[in-house]
């Protein structure tokens, strides 16, 4: 490694002793095309309640470091939470069976960033034990008397502080301090032997101040109140091929799943994506624009710098139609002979990092979401979703709908339960003819599942229209 320099710092910290780091690795990155040492600081507290008592308190820390090197498409990757110069010395040690005799490629200088994106807050500290345990209660009350039905209120918050610091082969150190925020509000509600769930979340990488006022709760339990009522009046979805509707906001984590992945630069790499091989081609419908932005600011998918040190930035997927980019980490982009896009994300210091997404949306039409209801003869208008299944290669989904509605004649009728649906992410871009003015982003609580890691992400879109979907219900059509 050439001699250490400050790529970019958000506040003073160190977790690795930059000594350590250049007496153990030199030979190791002068053998590879590149690398990096991915060390982390996470501490987190989780509280929550369940039926009126606190049944989850929960305060946890770890620190760990990845070391990487990568030769051609070979990747050797050793971790550890001991942060000490034999653990480091074991590390590149392990690593050198993926390495070459000599460089086969420098490695390229990520480039210096001014994101600031979130502060660099230590939520943990800005919010109590105390505080959290009167603010679940203070939910836990509030939904109870707002109706006599609710049988079961569950609801937590979750505090992230963590702080990062990759070391690069060319001797630069990216620096990050990432604080993350979450709230689930969950209720049961009761009514003649019939129960239903409603759920809502929210959070983002803000201070908990942000999050635990009780404007920002009260809606929270308002809406999964709501949607307990609304399941609780449901009937049986019908099933068949019909026009479905999509609202805005969360149920955009569609498109992430059965789009979103399939943009990822391994799986194009590999060729076992579904959209392999079609860079400039029109792949959706006309109108149809994709993004993926790391660079919102307090939003839970955004990073300042990606998990290789690279910066994020807004990266266009799909253009009016026509592919125009993947998301790429630094491995792939080489691979591919394009740019790094600042997408190389991992769970934690003891994952390797690979192509992930962000925050994820289709950009807005020019459609009102009344014009686009009206527009149906029989159909589904889905609102929210739960739970879904994709295969990257073949683009075929199954996803269950939380919320959804029957539409008869341009006219919402009954909520319906038990709807799912299911196509291919591919040839549903094509289906999309309306495009609503709507584009919303979600309250912020997704978590994006690839090969058994999570990270945090976001997802949006506008309402939209699809001329065809097959939706599964338990009433035919």
């Amino acid at each position: 490694m050439a001699s250490v320099g400050v790529l970019f710092i958000m506040s003073v910290f160190t977790i690795l002793d930059s000594d350590i780091v250049q007496d153990n690795t030199k030979d190791v990155f002068l053998r590879s095309d590149d690398g990096e040492i991915y060390a982390e600081a996470t501490e987190k507290r989780i509280v929550g309640i369940d039926d009126g008592r606190i049944t989850t308190a929960t305060r946890s820390s770890e620190k760990g470091f990845g070391l990487r090197v990568v030769s051609g498409d070979r990747v050797g990757f050793a971790h550890s939470d001991n942060l000490d110069r034999q653990a480091m010395k074991r590390a590149a040690e392990a690593v050198k069976v993926a390495t070459g005799s000599q460089n086969v490629s420098q490695p390229q200088a990520v480039p210096k960033t001014n994101h600031d994106l979130y502060k660099a807050v230590n939520p943990l500290e800005l919010s109590q034990f105390a505080d959290e345990v009167a603010f679940l209660e203070a939910v836990d009350a509030y939904c109870r008397n707002k109706d006599e039905r609710v049988g079961q209120v569950k609801a937590h918050v979750a505090l992230v502080h963590q702080q990062v610091e990759i070391y690069r082969p060319e001797g630069d150190i990216a620096r990050d301090i990432r604080p993350l925020v979450r709230v689930d509000v969950s209720v049961i509600m009761d009514h003649h032997g019939r129960r239903e769930m409603g759920h809502y979340g929210y959070g983002g990488r803000q201070s908990p101040d942000q999050f635990l006022t009780k404007e920002q709760w009260q809606k929270a339990a308002d809406e999964a109140i709501r949607q307990a009522k609304v399941n609780l009046e449901a009937i049986d979805a019908p099933a068949g091929d019909m026009e479905v509707v999509l609202g805005a906001g969360w149920p955009g984590i569609l498109l992430h799943e059965a789009v979103g992945h399939g943009l990822e630069g391994d799986f194009n790499r590999k060729k076992t994506s579904a959209f392999s091989g079609l860079m400039g081609k029109q792949v959706a419908a006309r109108g149809v624009t994709v993004i993926d932005d790391g660079t919102i600011a307090n939003r839970r998918g955004s990073l300042n710098i990606d998990d290789e040190g690279t910066p994020t930035q807004r990266n266009i997927l799909i253009e009016d139609g026509i592919l125009v980019g993947y998301m790429q980490d630094r491995m792939n982009a080489r691979l591919m002979n394009v740019a790094p896009t600042g997408n190389g994300r991992r769970e934690s210091y003891a994952h390797q990092p690979m192509p992930r997404m962000t925050n994820t949306f289709m950009l807005g039409g020019d459609a009102s979401p009344n014009d686009i209801i009206s527009s149906m003869k029989k159909g589904i208008y889905a609102v929210s979703f739960g739970g879904g299944q994709v295969d990257i290669t073949s683009g075929k989904f199954v996803f269950s709908c939380t919320e959804a509605y029957l539409v008869e004649n341009g006219e919402i009728k009954a909520p319906v339960k038990g709807a799912t649906l299911i196509g291919n992410g591919p040839e549903s871009l094509h289906e999309i003819s309306m495009i609503g003015n709507d584009m919303t982003l979600d309250s912020g609580i997704g978590t994006c599942g690839k090969a058994g890691q999570g990270v945090p992400v976001g997802v949006g879109q506008p309402t939209i229209k699809l001329d065809h979907m097959t939706v599964g219900g338990t009433e035919m059509a």
